[in-house]
């Protein structure tokens, strides 16, 4: 049996402290709420913008496949392990906390916000070496339709995650363009930008998520006037 709920963008969670104006799906920091224990593997999904050479300083995680989005603007990553990478719209991030790992994400311009998305699922195994992966997939996003940008079943040209019962799809779709949503038993659409309409579902506007529980075939998306870019998250 196929169950659709709709998360409008004003519903969410809500953290504002000035130079963070965050927006959470789900359970994070001091919010609560039973309803909001994640959906399927996905257990974090933070909608956040930055205020220009703002960010979160050096912190710790651990045992989480963390994946970052960049929708608009620019964000500077250190970690631990030596790595480090600037990140933009179009080039998608993967940290492994395994173990442990401490890290930083800074806003990298002195005079614009930077948007972008967070999303947690947990690791298989926990423990893993910490390790981190950053890849550019601005080309085929621009060949429109849906693309694997984070999957732990090996698509190819995707980063990994160690999670083989997760995958993330992202598409920029212009106005009228439509997709088939992937099949699996948690499936969690976000319209990250603009707007369209989700069969059963009815029109959906920037920052408004979709949870459908059971096999969602069948299912499209078409986007609205504005053109839309979606997350698609499909897990077990």
């Amino acid at each position: 049996m196929r169950t659709i709920t709709i998360q409008r963008a004003g519903d969410r969670f809500l953290t504002d402290v000035g130079w963070l104006h965050s927006r959470h799906s789900f359970n994070f920091g001091p919010h609560f709420s039973p309803a909001h224990t994640g959906h399927g593997l996905l257990l974090v999904n933070n909608d956040d913008v930055v205020a220009p050479g703002q960010g979160f300083g050096t912190h710790s995680h651990r045992d989480m496949e963390i994946v970052t989005w960049v929708l608009s603007g620019r964000l500077e990553h250190r970690d631990s392990e030596g790595n480090h990478g600037v990140l933009h719209p179009g080039l998608a991030q993967r940290m492994s906390a395994g173990r442990g790992i401490r890290h930083s994400e800074i806003n990298a311009s002195p005079d614009e916000p930077v948007h972008f998305l967070q999303m947690w699922v947990p690791p298989d195994t926990p423990g893993v070496q910490p390790g981190y992966e950053q890849r550019d997939l601005s080309d085929r996003l621009a060949a429109g339709g849906l693309v694997a940008i984070a999957s732990g079943q090996g698509h190819e040209g995707a980063i990994t995650i160690h999670q083989q019962g997760a995958m993330l799809w992202g598409a920029r779709l212009g106005a009228g363009q439509s997709l088939a949503v992937p099949t699996a038993q948690h499936v969690h659409l976000f319209v990250a930008v603009g707007s369209g309409a989700l069969d059963a579902a009815g029109d959906l506007d920037t920052g408004d998520a979709v949870r459908i529980t059971g096999v969602a075939e069948g299912l499209r998306f078409t986007a609205g006037q504005e053109g839309a870019e979606l997350s698609v998250w499909a897990t077990d």
